[in-house]
């Protein structure tokens, strides 16, 4: 329970109460309630084909049912491997029907990546792309049961045209063929079977599970490995109903059952499954399904669908920006964006409710806290440039790094956060979830400060810090000059090492289209912005910088970039 004394309560719009309400629900109850309420309102649209509610129930009690006959049930792991379609949202919540824990599975893992994740987890089974299959069978080995994940026993294949409307469902396959052979899929050995089959023998109804909301875990959400290796986080059933029902107290004036929601962003990863999936079926919202982001299939998804909610990540909303032909989209539908997963620049913040009409907002989250935590007003008075308020019943604080005293407005420490919608733990690593669960205060590892009106502002990650001749250079703050000058679309920096200084500071760029700017341009459009040591004294142009699916820079990924060169030998151009 937030307590009175909470600074950012006196900045709370009137309409939003300082505690939320958390209904004793699991997951699946919401689809269970909200198809009895609205069993003929849309809940799925994926390129011409809708599902109603009350279908989506049914694909989702079938899954159910065939998991359960396949022995699959409580506290079991199934892992959903699919892009944006319709079959991820009836997966979804036909493990969870099932009394099965899913385990969310990013389609572009590489071998590696997925057999850790699958071991570590677990996993009985996983829903999985035809496309994606050979990558699969090699990590299974070609004898499961001898191979590095022989608790997998079921592999349920679906593919693109199973949730295409007819005449697409036919012409997918011959379109397929043109792009090259689909891959050969042994259906009927080793556990493999084809996704229409399963649900077609699967019982209507499966046996009814009783769930424990508040122990029971749904979801073991595998962390973006930024920092290091993907660890599991544990979110309960209320866990992840709470933030849904945090992110509705605060997005206040959402209609039930009239808002759409554009789902661009992925729903493997837990802000597009919290803010888009969970949220839009407790609202009985139109799910608007695009299965990865390409720029013209969003504005074209826009103007004839018409979503009023597109959550997203800043690199989505830049691309859009720069899109030569956006302004000839009516994208005036858009009412409500909520910006997470990275800093939001705030030319783009301007920029694109200008072109919408909307409101895009930034808010804060991370994985460990099902996501959201933080967010700015959307209607009433915000500050741009920061993270915004805590959400009802969630608490946070500043404290310091070396005593981890709470630390007085304006100054700079580390966030920690607590509420309903924080995890149970890391999966089978009690040392880590120690070091990160410390006293029912879950730690961020971000630096951050609270001004005198509760509103947060992210500094930096406490790992990025660059230390240059004994300062502190926070990147987002020399990221967000670079962002500022016109010809630059994307821009990261790093600390990389040095002889004199210890640390100095890096700049990668991406120009944007048809703009040529120098290393000595750049160097003097942050010299009249920053302080001296702030100054990037490399800057390297690239086409494109690492991400990951959501949008977020990989700055580590450019780290061991840094370390894997030569010593010496600068790629870039040195100010």
């Amino acid at each position: 329970m937030t307590q009175p004394s909470s600074p950012w309560l006196r900045s709370y719009p009137s309409e939003v109460s300082p505690s939320v309400e958390i209904p004793d629900l699991a997951i699946g109850d919401l689809l269970l309630q909200t198809a009895a309420r609205y069993p003929s309102h849309e809940a799925l649209f994926f390129f011409g084909k809708r599902i109603a509610y009350k279908e989506l129930l049914a694909s989702a009690q079938r899954m159910a049912a065939g998991l359960q006959a396949a022995g699959i049930g409580r506290g079991d792991r199934v892992a959903i491997m699919l892009p944006n379609c319709p079959q991820t949202v009836i997966a979804y919540f036909g493990v969870l029907l099932a009394g099965a824990v899913v385990v969310m599975t990013n389609p572009l893992y590489v071998e590696r990546e997925l057999e850790h994740q699958l071991k570590d987890s677990g996993a009985v089974a996983i829903v999985t792309l035809d496309l994606l299959y050979p990558r699969l069978a090699r990590v299974r080995g070609e004898a499961p049961e001898s191979g590095p994940v022989p608790q997998l026993r079921k592999v349920i294949v679906t593919a693109i045209p199973d949730g295409l409307p007819f005449p697409k469902n036919l012409l997918y396959p011959i379109k397929q063929r043109r792009a090259g052979p689909l891959p050969d899929i042994p259906y009927g050995a080793n556990g493999v079977t084809r996704y229409a089959s399963f649900m077609a023998k699967a019982a209507r109804l499966p046996a009814e599970v009783q769930i424990d909301p508040e122990k029971d875990i749904a979801l073991l959400q595998y962390t973006g490995g930024t920092t290091g290796i993907a660890k599991g986080v544990m979110l309960t059933h209320r866990s992840l109903i709470a933030n849904a029902a945090q992110c509705t107290a605060w997005f206040y004036r959402l209609q039930e059952g009239k808002e759409r929601f554009l789902a661009a962003l992925p729903l493997f990863h837990v802000f597009g499954l919290t803010v888009i999936m969970n949220l839009s079926v407790l609202i009985a919202g139109t799910i608007v399904l695009l299965p990865r982001f390409e720029i013209e299939a969003v504005l074209k998804a826009i103007r004839d669908e018409k979503p009023s909610v597109f959550p997203g990540a800043p690199t989505m909303y830049v691309a859009l920006l720069n899109h030569p032909d956006v302004k000839k989209y009516d994208l005036s539908s858009i009412n409500v964006c909520i910006s997470g997963s990275a800093p939001l620049p705030i030319e783009v913040q301007t920029q694109f409710e200008a072109l919408t009409g909307g409101r895009l907002i930034e808010g804060y989250g991370l994985t460990e806290a099902a996501p959201v935590t933080h967010a700015n007003p959307l209607w009433t008075r915000r500050k741009i440039g920061t993270i915004g308020l805590p959400l009802p019943g969630t608490q946070a604080k500043v404290v310091a790094l070396d005593t981890g005293e709470e630390l007085p407005p304006g100054e700079i420490g580390e966030l920690l956060v607590q509420g309903p919608q924080v995890m149970q733990g890391y999966w089978n690593k009690p040392e880590a979830t120690a070091a990160s669960l410390q006293d029912g205060w879950l730690r961020t590892g971000d630096l951050a400060q609270i001004d005198a009106d509760g509103f947060f502002t992210i500094v930096d990650r406490i790992k990025d810090i660059i230390i240059a001749g004994g300062f502190n250079i926070y990147p987002r703050e020399v990221e967000e000059v670079l962002y500022e000058h016109p010809g630059v679309r994307d821009a990261a920096v790093i600390g990389v090492k040095d002889a004199y200084r210890g640390e100095t500071v890096k700049a990668f760029i991406v120009l944007r289209k048809d703009v040529n700017v120098s290393a000595v341009q750049l160097d003097r459009w942050c010299r009249e912005r920053l302080a001296v040591f702030k100054v990037p004294h490399q800057y390297e142009f690239r086409a494109d910088l690492p991400m990951t699916m959501i949008g977020k820079v990989l700055r580590r990924k450019l780290q061991e970039e840094e370390e894997q060169a030569a010593a010496g030998g600068d790629e870039g151009g040195e100010a």
